[in-house]
């Protein structure tokens, strides 16, 4: 399907099921506006990509994508706890969470994010699998089906962009 082809056609998906799609997502979040984003999110990853296949049932294609959008924004907003957490207790004012420490939290992710998004794909899978899903990198290996020298050398690299990053904080 062409780019112009493909983009109408997700404008009519867009047309047709927009407000279905946030009324769902809203009764999931109870938030209209986490709701409007993740809707917003839904239609932005159709037009990423290279091939929008043929859609039996529109509904149940962004239903999916959506629920995917959610709980990787639900993780995202554990992890951003989790640090906000550990930045307390490691600065001994566990019941002093400003929002000024969260907001550098969830500035300090959102580049963690970006840099990771820069990583060449298995890299960052392998990072992913090793440091949040706690896999060994044996396991990490048998997933991707690379060597255990690749894994390694995709958590190198990963690490030398962290600490990239750190130094440029």
């Amino acid at each position: 399907m062409a780019e112009g082809a493909a983009a109408t056609v997700i404008g009519q998906l867009y047309a047709s099921h927009a407000h279905w799609l946030q009324g769902w997502l809203r009764s999931r979040t109870h938030c209209a506006s986490r709701a409007a984003d993740l809707t917003q999110d839904t239609f932005c990853r159709l037009l990423e990509q290279p091939r929008l296949p043929p859609l039996a049932s529109p509904r149940g294609y962004l239903a999916t994508i959506a629920r995917r959008l959610l709980i990787d924004d639900i993780r995202r907003r554990e992890i951003e706890r989790a640090i906000a957490d550990i930045c307390a207790l490691q600065s001994g004012e566990a019941n002093l969470l400003t929002p000024e420490r969260i907001a550098e939290a969830t500035q300090f992710l959102d580049m963690v994010a970006r840099l990771l998004d820069t990583l060449p794909e298995q890299a960052r899978i392998a990072f992913l699998l090793r440091r949040v899903e706690g896999l060994s990198q044996q396991e990490v290996a048998a997933a991707l089906g690379v060597s255990l020298a690749t894994v390694k050398r995709y958590i190198a690299l990963s690490y030398a962009s962290c600490l990239s990053i750190m130094e440029a904080a």
